[in-house]
């Protein structure tokens, strides 16, 4: 996925150097975005000492998922931006030996800012709020049981990108989301904080908008 998001930023580059067309009628206020995106998990956990389990011993793997954002824009360099996408599935592993796998939706909310809304070439910024419902936990430990994740995390969001027009309504799109996640890790039969997990993956997006 990274080669893709080299490719991707080569390319924007080639066809923002080509002279940006006058537009034809004025821009809609709506834009729908698909991209391909790779998540790559931080992997920040506590350590614990009870089981002498190290700290940042607990991961989530890595994986690439597709990404489908509804923007508004509340004024021409101004937008809010909902992204969503199914309930993807992790698997998890505990210095290296897989213990199970979780499903996590992330749905992240934000206010971006778009520098030169009249050119070809489009680069903004963004910040907000992230939710993710955590669901489907089958994780296990040989000689301690079964283990639970939080259901619930509230984090923040930050965004870069930029959009290069293609015509009057299609873009060409490269994203990057830095994105906190986290959560507790509980024994199952008590509810016994063991460990915290701090997911806070980056997301490099490339995909195709489009306008109206």
């Amino acid at each position: 996925m990274k080669k893709l998001f080299g490719l991707g930023v080569l390319v924007a580059a080639a066809l923002g150097s080509t002279s940006a067309t006058p537009a034809l009628a004025e821009e809609g206020r709506f834009m729908v975005r698909v991209r391909a995106v790779s998540l790559e998990p931080a992997n920040d956990s506590d350590a614990i000492p009870a089981l002498g389990v190290p700290a940042d011993a607990i991961h989530v793997n890595d994986r690439v998922i597709p990404e489908v954002d509804f923007t508004y824009f509340l004024t021409k360099n101004i937008a809010a931006e909902l992204v969503l996408t199914y309930p993807q599935k992790h698997d998890v592993t505990l210095a290296g030996t897989k213990i199970g796998t979780f499903k996590h939706l992330p749905p992240t909310l934000t206010l971006q800012y778009h520098f030169q809304p009249d050119a070809q070439f489009r680069p903004y910024v963004g910040a907000g709020v992230n939710y993710t419902r955590i669901t489907s936990v089958n994780l296990a430990v040989p000689g301690v049981g079964a283990l639970d994740l939080e259901n619930d995390s509230f984090g923040g969001a930050l965004q870069a990108g930029f959009d290069v027009k293609l015509n009057q309504n299609w873009y060409f799109n490269v994203d990057v989301k830095k994105v906190w996640i986290s959560s507790d890790v509980k024994l199952k039969a008590t509810g016994a904080k063991v460990s915290s997990v701090g997911v806070d993956p980056i997301l490099l997006g490339v995909g195709l908008g489009y306008r109206f």
